[in-house]
């Protein structure tokens, strides 16, 4: 078992391995208010994440679809069909995860709203070949977020076992897809200028807009001022052995000429997951 893209372009034809898994997720009034960890902080992290999700992701659609009649390349050109589809869903159960979170009494609408808002914004700025580059920047992010967290079965037992499947899955298919953006830039496109200028912005409106939104929903909640909170979860993200500070160097590997998703292979972080959160065999 090995990562979505098993060849890279420098190396000969890549080869793809998406499934688009039709998932019905119903989350029961039996789902904690704080369903990760028992903790406001990390909760209310992944929280805000989600709250974007569902415009964000009919933008990574959109940007990649554009450029589907210009792929010659039957693999890319059948990869697009599954990104598209596992991304179609994503952006629907996350729609679901955030109408729990506002029954709870989580402003993610907001959050939602104004993800959208800033995506039609990037149509608009943006030339075609921008937002793809965009797109596979942040496809970056949401797999070094998969591999390098969701995908250790040790965050996912500290959750709610129906928000462990619901990340779970997210994870392996963000996985799965993680070059398609990608290579399908390079093929159209391939401008370096253009790739890591898009990854910079990419960077910047990541991380304000996702602190924000987290600080925001964090304050609502009333946690706000917990010292012990805030000092158990930065040293969580971001402590010594903390999950975003040990994404930084795979992060930077980005910005190299060379660079291809594929060179992280997480093949056996997904077999074992697949088979534990979602039923499937390796």
């Amino acid at each position: 078992m090995t990562s979505a893209a098993r060849i890279s372009p420098q190396e000969g034809t890549p080869t793809y391995d998406l499934t688009v898994r039709r998932m019905d997720f119903e989350f029961s009034d039996e789902v904690p208010e704080y369903w990760y960890g028992n903790d406001p902080f990390r909760t209310l992290l992944l929280a805000a994440l989600s709250a974007g999700f569902p415009p964000g992701e009919c933008f990574f659609i959109d940007s990649v679809r554009q450029f589907r009649d210009q792929i010659t390349d039957p693999e890319l050109k059948k990869a697009i069909g599954a990104f598209i589809g596992q991304e179609a869903h994503h952006s629907k159960e996350h729609a679901g995860l955030n109408e729990l979170m506002v029954r709870r009494g989580h402003a993610v609408n907001k959050i939602e709203n104004e993800v959208a808002r800033l995506m039609d914004k990037l149509r608009l700025k943006l030339s075609p070949a921008e937002q793809l580059a965009h797109t596979a920047a942040i496809e970056h992010f949401t797999a070094l977020m998969s591999e390098q967290f969701l995908l250790h079965a040790d965050e996912l037992e500290t959750m709610d076992p129906q928000m462990a499947k619901l990340w779970a899955w997210h994870a392996v298919e963000e996985t799965e897809h993680k070059a398609v953006a990608f290579d399908v830039f390079k093929a159209v496109s391939g401008d370096e200028w253009i790739r890591i200028k898009q990854m910079l912005i990419g960077s910047v409106l990541f991380t304000l807009f996702s602190t924000r939104d987290f600080l925001s929903l964090l304050y609502a909640s009333g946690h706000f001022w917990d010292a012990r909170m805030w000092i158990r979860g930065m040293d969580h993200f971001w402590g010594r052995k903390g999950i975003f500070r040990r994404m930084i160097p795979s992060y930077l590997k980005y910005y190299r000429r060379d660079f291809h998703p594929s060179q992280h292979d997480s093949g056996a972080q997904l077999a074992k997951i697949k088979v534990r959160y979602l039923n499937q065999t390796a």
